[in-house]
């Protein structure tokens, strides 16, 4: 059961683990076939990249939408001290 809402970013943030799970099926078969350490170790710092990225954008995602939903209430002094910190993770 979803009790969250619907993120516009999520299908974007789908593909990209998608297109990372093509790569990372990739570099299993450079290795089945041997291929050289250096080509492997590149594309699995891409993948790393990619995924990384994927979880940078989810977390971005619910710290701009979740969290000001559920801070619309507080009192507006207190919602700079949110909004300084959503500035801030954008930074992580």
């Amino acid at each position: 059961m979803n009790t969250h809402p619907s993120h516009q970013s999520h299908p974007a943030i789908v593909k990209r683990l998608k297109r990372a799970g093509g790569h990372l099926q990739s570099v299993i078969e450079m290795i089945e076939t041997e291929r050289a350490c250096l080509d492997i170790a590149q594309q699995l710092h891409a993948v790393e990249r990619a995924i990384a990225q994927a979880k940078k954008a989810l977390i971005h995602d619910h710290l701009d939408h979740c969290l000001t939903d559920a801070t619309q209430s507080i009192d507006p002094a207190r919602r700079v001290e949110i909004d300084e910190f959503r500035a801030i993770a954008k930074y992580l």
